[in-house]
């Protein structure tokens, strides 16, 4: 028996008899011939057909369907892989049961958001939404490659919590055996935890935000790349390590990308109010007493980068002590602004970072001035108790990632089974 190859192998077997197999991607009848062509998890293939009962019969069969084929490898220029199929044998291994609602063969998805979503399970089969996963999957090799070469260690932490996160942030509350419990916001708590046992440390993982926000670029439960590192001098050690890390995730994702974004090897960084003033100097838009970037504000950045540094990341550094969540590290010479950062990608805020209190003492005082008992963080400010040495991190959103990679427009379209404010399924 022959045994399958992939469409991407192909070209090396011509004049050979070879076996793929996948699913009936189109069938086009001409006169006398008929061209059938197959996907697989790697890309389409093409099967000339010059028997008019198989392809009768393949007729009758729903797109979709899976089957085999066996055939000789002919070279052929304008075939979608270079070689295509002749005096073929066809199996059906599975038949779709009906046709699909909007066609798959077509080079963009054309049915409303809405369907597309409802019928996620045949949206994704669509080569385009298939290349957006393969993008993610190469992203977070890169990203784990990146860390394990630095010497970090992967761990994985509770998504079931006794308290929220992120002072003021929305949470989605469970009930955990009539106690009220809650789904993480990020790991945050556990990762700082964890410098104090490995020093280094990073999780991929999914986070839920109970934030009504129906935008294009917010989902309720997504993947955050989590980092955290000791003995750090500030936050711009942090930014260091990051820089590091996307280098290493563009690098992976290279070969799936005709163009890569412009990473400098040193991220430009600009302070907040200094952005600001920017932006009230060359726009006439007074923002200046705001604690937080518009979007629009973003965008603008965005674009200035790319002009001022040829860069399309920017690191936006000083945001406001009261936009940051308490366990955040201010800025010793000026205590109203924070040693964090926000990166931004393609004028998008893809990264949240910065340098973290690492005193006990300073843990009490933070919360106390924000009006939080202390007592539901106490398996977190443990920690502390005994000696942590400064850190910080930074968290990825990796579905943001790939959309801003991709230049798509809702981040749903890259997220396989997308959780917003209205959706639930599949």
């Amino acid at each position: 028996m022959v045994s399958r190859i992939y469409t991407t192998q192909l070209s090396a077997h011509v004049g050979e008899r070879v076996q793929i197999a996948g699913w009936k991607h189109r069938l086009r009848r001409l006169s006398g011939i008929s061209f059938l062509i197959v996907r697989d998890k790697h890309g389409l293939a093409q099967v000339v057909i010059e028997d008019d009962t198989i392809s009768t019969e393949l007729d009758r069969l729903y797109q979709e369907s899976v089957i085999r084929v066996e055939g000789i490898a002919i070279a052929t220029p304008q075939a979608p892989s270079g070689v295509e199929l002749h005096h073929p044998q066809i199996t059906v291994i599975t038949p779709a049961h009906e046709p699909p609602p909007f066609d798959l063969f077509r080079p963009s998805l054309t049915a409303q958001p809405a369907t597309l979503l409802d019928h996620a399970a045949l949206t994704l089969r669509h080569p385009q939404r298939r290349h957006y996963w393969q993008i993610a999957a190469a992203s977070l090799c890169g990203f784990r490659s990146a860390l394990d070469h630095c010497g970090f260690t992967e761990i994985q932490t509770p998504k079931l919590v006794a308290s929220a996160t992120e002072s003021g942030a929305n949470v989605f509350s469970v009930d955990y055996f009539g106690q009220t419990a809650y789904l993480a916001q990020s790991p945050q708590f556990y990762k700082q935890i964890m410098v104090g046992v490995l020093e280094r440390v990073y999780e991929v993982g999914r986070v839920f935000r109970a934030e009504p926000h129906d935008t294009p670029r917010h989902l309720n439960e997504y993947t955050s790349l989590d980092v955290e590192m000791g003995f750090i001098n500030d936050h711009h050690t942090v930014i260091a390590l990051l820089t590091e890390v996307l280098q290493q995730m563009l690098e992976v994702i290279a070969p799936l990308m005709p163009e890569l974004p412009r990473l400098p090897q040193r991220l430009p960084v600009i302070h907040f109010q200094e952005a600001l003033e920017l932006i009230y100097q060359q726009t006439g838009e007074d923002a200046r007493h705001e604690p937080d970037l518009a979007p629009a504000h973003e965008r603008w950045l965005g674009e200035w980068a790319r002009a001022e540094y040829g860069s399309d990341f920017l690191a936006v550094e000083g945001y406001p002590m009261i936009k940051r969540p308490f366990y955040t590290h201010p800025n010793p010479m000026r205590p109203a602004y924070s040693n964090s950062f926000d990166l931004l990608f393609r004028g998008l805020e893809l990264v949240t970072g910065g340098q973290r209190l690492h005193r006990y003492p300073d843990y009490l005082a933070a919360l106390a001035s924000r009006g939080l008992n202390p007592d539901p963080f106490e398996g977190y400010l443990q920690a502390f108790k005994y000696g942590m040495p400064p850190h910080g991190g930074f968290a990825i959103g990796l579905e943001r990632w790939v959309a801003r990679l991709c230049e798509v427009a809702n981040v749903r379209e890259v997220a396989l089974f997308p959780r917003d404010l209205n959706r639930l399924t599949p």
